[in-house]
């Protein structure tokens, strides 16, 4: 991550994060360990799936950055639930290592994050298929069905 997006003096790290249509912005900065996404306490957001994936990059930047010293604060817009969720750790995760350059440890925290899911700090490429023309309301592969008997 470049040096551009952490605040020299008050430690803030700024990243962002994309899958499929939706998108994240995550913002750290120095504070009691507050997490909201969307301006909700994560305890409170989606189904426990949702906060469980949420928290992964958390749990394994334990060591590293002390989450309880800092306030993470995340706007998640567009695509659905899982696609936000994967944006929203893609954004944390690059403003975890974006805040670790400060301790000169983001290189370790990288390689953790990266050795547990590679689309952590990376994030998933993959995008759907466009559809073909005059079949566009079909799908991309969508083809007659044809009877044998």
């Amino acid at each position: 991550m470049s040096e551009k997006n952490v605040d020299k003096k008050t430690k803030v790290a700024h990243q962002s994060g994309k899958r499929k249509r939706a998108y994240a912005r995550a913002t750290i900065k120095e504070g009691k360990g507050n997490i909201r996404i969307n301006s909700f306490p994560l305890s409170v957001y989606g189904d426990e799936m949702i906060r469980l994936r949420i928290q992964e990059p958390l749990v394994l930047s334990k060591g590293i950055v002390d989450v309880s010293q800092v306030d993470i604060i995340v706007n998640a817009k567009g695509g659905g639930s899982s696609g936000q969720t994967d944006a929203i750790r893609t954004a944390i995760s690059r403003a975890l290592i974006a805040y670790a350059t400060k301790s000169k440890k983001d290189a370790e925290l990288r390689g953790r994050l990266v050795d547990y899911d590679r689309t952590l700090v990376s994030g998933d490429s993959r995008r759907t298929e466009p559809h073909k023309p005059s079949k566009s309301s079909q799908g991309p592969r969508a083809k007659r069905q044809k009877s044998y008997r």
